[in-house]
């Protein structure tokens, strides 16, 4: 007679981690030294619980949960959780913060196909002419902070992308100094209790001013962009009203693919769906680009190879988009730099169900957090996680390293724009490194500070010919 078959094991509850305190919970740790405190986590197990304010939350030390989170058990876990609030209140319903379901399915479809590698060929001399002018108009000698300039050069390439190479100045201006203190003020929204976000601080005004003037400019560039649309169709049906000195205008961005898709959103959904984008395309891509140059300063056989690659297919001529798919030594570089620095440290679910993950329980409701920083710094899984090496994602030793590869997200809610995020960052990158023949570090080595991304506290270098 065989025996019974033994019933798993009850899920337990998720080991807590030390230094909670009363009302506050984690928060002073997680605006302290959050970097520190997320990585300290490791060591306590593969699930750890936190106190945010007084609302527990879950935080997944184990790329491999992650994954089940992400992927294999993705109805369970939603989009949602406290960053996710906070970010809405900046976004809207953007894709990157709608929940799950068909508005989310529909405005995915409806996205895509301004992100596929025709489209984006498309506007991809509008980007390198745009990063080429912002590059090289920077004065030889001057010591520049490097973490601004690499975000103007962003927003430069985002809206000659999306919107078109017409916009006013004044926009790319503000839009520069609205979404660092936005994005700011996002995260400490979250890391902070809820309590404390709902009161009436001067701090909490700011933030609430500054997401009504991104709104505002963003409805501003929308509005310009379909004029410039219009003008376009009208000029094409010969219209005789159109003024000669305005029949050259630029090529509609690739924003023109969402305004006339069969199914129209409307202006506060197009609205969210452009700050999403400028928040992707710009702040993460700025971030990447001065920890990417930082790196090449602290490592010149690398900056050697780099340059010595730009060389072998450029030669004495300018950047061609069409030369990006021949740079694969600077692809390696950027994503390791995308690797060791994030960009994100902190990202939420929400589960839909009680959950065993990992063999703890986990309540309805309750906010899961993974870390694609956590992962990508996890010495399991990353040899010596601290040395930039962009060597370990050629050939075999890549799939293993991809495993644990977080930057984008995974499953069905991956970015949709990680194929626009890679040629931005190697169009900026090689135009840098063709510009300048030599840069240095001016300030002291920055530190890593956690806001949204993980960018430096402070980076300053001086370029010369």
């Amino acid at each position: 007679m065989s025996a019974p078959a033994m019933s798993p094991a009850p899920a337990t509850p998720a080991p807590a981690a030390p230094g909670r305190l009363p009302l506050l919970g984690h928060a002073h740790r997680l605006a302290r030294d959050p970097l520190p405190f997320i990585d300290s986590l490791r060591e306590h197990g593969s699930v750890v619980r936190i106190g945010i304010g007084p609302s527990p939350a879950y935080v997944v030390t184990d790329p491999l949960l992650t994954r089940r989170v992400l992927v294999t058990d993705a109805v369970s876990f939603a989009k949602g959780g406290r960053i996710f609030d906070a970010l809405r209140l900046v976004f809207g319903d953007g894709l990157a913060t709608v929940g799950d379901g068909d508005t989310h399915m529909r405005n995915r479809r409806l996205m895509q196909p301004m992100f596929n590698k025709a489209h984006i060929a498309g506007r991809g001399e509008a980007m390198i002419d745009q990063v080429r002018t912002l590059v090289e108009a920077w004065p030889e000698g001057s010591s520049r902070d490097v973490f601004a300039d690499m975000n103007v050069v962003a927003l430069g390439a985002f809206l000659a992308a999306v919107f078109g190479t017409d916009l006013p100045d004044h926009m790319a201006v503000e839009f520069t100094t609205l979404m660092p203190a936005i994005m700011a003020g996002s995260i400490r929204q979250t890391i902070l209790p809820s309590w404390i976000s709902r009161l009436p601080l001067p701090a909490n005004r700011a933030h609430e001013r500054r997401v009504a003037r991104l709104r505002e400019l963003i409805d501003q560039a929308i509005d310009h962009h379909a004029a410039a649309g219009d003008t376009a169709s009208a000029q094409a049906a010969g219209c005789p009203h159109v003024a000669a000195a305005q029949r050259e205008q630029p090529e509609a961005g690739l924003f023109k693919t969402l305004m006339t898709a069969d199914v129209r959103l409307t202006r506060e959904e197009l609205q969210d769906e452009a700050i999403t984008l400028l928040q992707g395309a710009v702040e993460t891509t700025g971030t990447t680009l001065a920890w990417t140059l930082f790196e090449l300063t602290q490592n010149p056989e690398i900056e050697r190879r780099l340059r010595e690659e730009l060389d072998s297919v450029c030669a004495d001529r300018p950047l061609e988009y069409d030369d990006l798919d021949r740079l694969p030594y600077s692809l390696r570089v950027l994503q390791e730099a995308v690797r060791k620095y994030g960009p994100a440290w902190m990202v939420t679910r929400t589960t839909t169900r009680d959950v065993d993950l990992g063999g703890y329980r986990i309540p309805e409701g309750a906010d899961v957090v993974w870390s694609p920083y956590l992962h990508q710094n996890d010495p399991a899984h990353f040899t010596e996680p601290d040395t930039f090496n962009p060597d370990r994602w050629l050939g075999e030793r890549a799939p293993s390293t991809r495993g644990s590869f977080f930057a984008f997200g995974d499953g069905r809610r991956k970015c949709i724009g990680e194929s626009f995020a890679w040629a931005e960052l190697q169009i900026i990158l090689a135009t840098v490194l063709r510009t300048w023949p030599r840069f240095e570090v001016t300030s002291r080595p920055p530190r890593r500070q956690a806001v949204i991304t993980v960018k430096p506290d402070t980076l300053t270098m001086v370029f010369g010919k």
